[in-house]
């Protein structure tokens, strides 16, 4: 018991000093000329998606089902995020311009 203890430490110790899982990279759309430029993200799960309006009029990005997430309308120059933490394919528009469309893949690599 007396040896049972420090080794105890010692791995309780390196665990606690263990680095995190790094964060993924956050991912840039960008919205202009009436599109979402990429249409098409694929990322991992925790990934955060930022959205800016480049264009001179206002946009929202919403998901398919209405639910999942939902900005508020961006003017020129404003952003809207939204983490994905669960895998799945994630599909969006404007409600402003429905002709407008992308599509957030989420996938452990």
């Amino acid at each position: 018991m007396r040896f049972l203890l420090p080794a105890l430490c010692a791995t309780a110790a390196l665990a606690l000093a263990a680095p995190a899982p790094a964060a993924p990279a956050p991912v840039s759309v960008k919205i202009g000329n009436f599109t979402f430029n990429a249409p098409v993200v694929t990322v991992a799960p925790g990934t955060t998606v930022t959205w800016t309006n480049e264009d001179d009029i206002p946009h929202t990005v919403v998901a398919d089902d209405k639910k999942t997430f939902r900005s508020k309308v961006l003017d020129s120059g404003e952003t809207f995020s939204f983490t994905f933490t669960t895998a799945g394919t994630y599909g969006y528009f404007c409600s402003i311009h429905p002709h407008m469309t992308g599509k957030v893949i989420v996938k452990a690599s």
